[in-house]
């Protein structure tokens, strides 16, 4: 017998009521708790979603915020990473002789530096930009990830899920790609500066290396396994246009 979509509701809402419960109490392994398993289910369903997408927020956020210490709130992380830009900038602007830097080596080394700089600072705020175009909302930047660690930006989960599954993958993949593009930026301005062959040659690397990365690692667990996934989503949701156009029947009384 299929179960009534309000029973469905109900049933998902007590289960998160005891998950949250449980983080409440200081049990933040939200995979053992069957969390994402339910969330995978809401997801799904547009009605489910605005029915429950707050209460996943706050559980979300509250076991992100009891697991992890080195956070700061998102304007800081995104200055310090506006900083980081501008650090790249700089080293740019020294490749080119600025600041009365004369020798080759140093040109070089401030121009790869300028690309490495780059392939961190992009990374969190391209996030930022593309989800509050789609209207997803933060709520800490962080350091973790696989060693080292770098920043990380965390979602506002219940805004995240109200976005649309196509906009969810292209906010995931907006990062995977500022990253891969920086070093190739600053590899875009050795030919008119003075910095040497090897530092043009290092940017390549760099570049090749963040690609074969992500080829390697991101697809089983980062951004490009994320975008993936949303992607997949929104095929399933997509409407079935290949059978027959349904006709609306005609208002009572016309022929």
């Amino acid at each position: 017998m299929e179960v009534p979509a309000s029973a469905a509701s109900g049933a998902l809402g007590d289960a998160l009521d005891g998950i949250e419960q449980a983080v409440a109490q200081g049990n933040t392994d939200l995979r053992a708790l069957g969390f994402w398993r339910l969330v995978a289910r809401v997801k799904r369903d547009r009605v489910l979603i605005e029915e429950h997408a707050d209460q996943i927020g706050r559980i979300d956020t509250a076991a992100f915020r009891a697991g992890v210490r080195l956070r700061v709130p998102v304007w800081v992380g995104n200055l310090l990473l506006v900083i980081g830009v501008v650090v790249g900038a700089l080293g740019v602007a020294i490749a080119y002789g600025a600041f009365g830097v004369d020798a080759s080596w140093a040109r070089g080394l401030a121009l790869v530096a300028a690309g490495a700089v780059w392939t961190v600072a992009f990374h969190g705020p391209a996030h930022w930009l593309v989800g509050r175009a789609i209207d997803i909302r933060f709520t800490d930047y962080f350091l973790g990830g696989p060693p080292p660690p770098r920043p990380g930006l965390k979602t506002d989960y219940a805004t995240y899920l109200r976005a649309d599954p196509d906009s969810r993958a292209w906010f995931h993949a907006s990062g995977a790609i500022v990253t891969k593009v920086a070093p190739f930026l600053a590899l875009a301005f050795w030919p008119g500066s003075g910095a040497p062959w090897w530092s043009a040659a290092v940017l390549i690397v760099i570049g090749v290396v963040t690609i074969l990365t992500d080829i390697r690692f991101s697809v089983k667990t980062g951004d490009w396994k994320k975008f993936l996934r949303e992607k997949a989503l929104a095929r399933s949701m997509e409407p079935d246009l290949t059978g027959p156009v349904p006709v609306a029947p005609p208002p009572a009384g016309d022929a």
